[in-house]
C-alpha cells in the first residue's frame, strides 16, 4: 500500500466527517513527482554530466532557435530561477563548455548567453534520449491515459493562473 493511501485511511479513521479527496490526489502528485525526478530524471541527466538545471539552461537556449542565443534575464525568467541560481548554472555551464557568454550587441550593461558548439552538439544529442526517458517514465499508462491525465493537469495549472492572475 501506498503511503498516501496509508496516511489518507488514517486520518479517515480519526477523522470520519473530512473529504480527504484532495488530500490524496496532491499526496500522489507530490509523490508521483518525486519519484520521476528521483527514478528517471536525476539520472538521465547524471548519465549525461548534467544537473537538471543546466540541461533546463541547455534545452531553452536550443528552443529559442537560431543563434542559440538569451541575455540572463531572458533566461532566468523562462525557467523562474533566481539570478543568483541562475548565475550559479551558467557559471558550471562556461566552465564546461557548453555556453559562451558574450557583451550584448545593444546594452553595455549586460551580456548574452550562447550555446557553444559542444553545448548544441550535446543538447542536440540528448532531447530525443531525455523525450524516451520521460515516455518510459509514463509507460504505465496508455497512450489515451497520458492525454486525459495530460489535459486534466493542464485545466487544474490553468485555474490557477486565472485565479492568481
Amino acid at each position: 500500500m501506498s503511503r498516501v493511501k496509508l496516511a489518507t485511511e488514517q486520518w479517515q479513521q480519526e477523522m470520519p466527517e473530512l473529504d480527504l479527496l484532495p488530500m490524496e490526489v496532491l499526496g500522489r502528485l507530490g509523490s508521483a513527482a518525486r519519484q520521476v525526478t528521483r527514478d528517471y530524471l536525476e539520472p538521465f541527466f547524471k548519465s549525461h554530466g548534467l544537473h537538471q538545471g543546466e540541461f533546463d539552461v541547455l534545452a531553452t537556449l536550443r528552443r529559442s532557435g537560431e543563434p542559440y542565443s538569451l541575455g540572463p534575464t531572458q533566461l532566468f525568467e523562462a525557467l523562474m530561477v533566481s539570478s543568483g541560481g541562475m548565475t550559479n548554472r551558467l557559471d558550471r555551464l562556461e566552465k564546461a563548455g557548453l555556453i559562451v557568454r558574450s557583451p550584448h550587441p545593444e546594452d553595455r550593461r549586460s551580456t548574452m548567453v550562447t550555446l557553444s558548439d559542444d553545448g548544441l552538439a550535446l543538447i542536440n544529442r540528448i532531447v530525443p534520449l531525455h523525450v524516451e526517458n520521460e515516455a518510459q517514465a509514463l509507460s504505465g499508462l496508455t497512450r489515451s491515459e497520458q492525454a486525459q491525465l495530460n489535459e486534466l493537469l493542464g485545466k487544474l495549472i490553468d485555474g490557477w493562473v486565472e485565479r492568481d492572475g
